[in-house]
C-alpha cells in the first residue's frame, strides 16, 4: 500500500505518495533525489545514513518515511546556502577530515546535530555524537579535529 508523506525536507515541505514500507534512506534518494545520505551498512550500524529529524541525529537506514510524517528532515544538501558549504562542511574539508567521503555526510549531520544543541562541545562530547559514525580509512584524529574546528569557528564569530 502507498500513502501520502508530508513532511519538510530542506527547509521545503513536500507530499509523496510513498509505500507504507519504504525506508527514510530509499525514500531520500529514489523519491527525493537527495543522493547525500549514503547506504553504508544497511543494518544501523555504520552511520553514513545519518539526517537530523527535527533537528536530532537519526539513522535513515532503519527509520520508516512515514515515520517522519510531519517533521522537519535535513541531509547534508540543506547544510550549504546560495551554493556556499556551511563552517562544518569547510572545516572538514580545510582539516582533512575526509578520506574517501562515504561517511563524511553522515560524520557531518551527526556533528552538525551536536553543535545545534552544544556550539562550544569538548572532545569528549565530539566522541560521544560519532561515536554511532564508522569510517574505514581514517583514525578519527581528523574528523574530530574538524568538528573541533567548526566549533570554534562558531564560538569566534558569536564573540564578534
Amino acid at each position: 500500500m502507498k500513502s501520502i508523506l508530508r513532511l519538510t525536507l530542506n527547509g521545503r515541505a513536500r507530499e509523496d505518495l510513498v509505500p507504507d514500507n519504504m525506508l527514510l534512506l530509499d525514500y531520500l534518494r529514489e523519491i527525493a533525489n537527495f543522493t547525500g545520505t549514503k547506504q553504508g551498512c544497511d543494518g544501523g550500524e555504520c552511520g553514513a545514513c545519518t539526517v537530523l529529524v527535527d533537528n536530532r541525529p537519526r539513522l535513515a537506514c532503519s527509520t520508516l518515511a512515514h515515520q517522519v510524517a510531519g517533521k522537519t528532515v535535513e541531509t547534508v544538501e540543506a547544510l550549504a546556502t546560495q551554493g556556499r558549504i556551511s563552517r562544518l562542511q569547510a572545516a572538514f574539508h580545510e582539516k582533512l577530515g575526509t578520506q574517501c567521503g562515504f561517511c563524511t555526510p553522515g560524520m557531518i549531520m551527526a556533528a552538525e546535530g551536536l553543535l545545534r544543541k552544544n556550539p562550544d562541545p569538548s572532545r569528549d562530547e565530539i566522541k560521544t555524537a560519532l561515536a554511532g559514525n564508522l569510517c574505514r580509512c581514517t583514525g578519527y584524529v581528523k574528523i574530530i579535529e574538524s568538528v573541533e574546528a567548526a566549533a570554534g569557528a562558531c564560538c569566534q564569530e558569536a564573540a564578534q
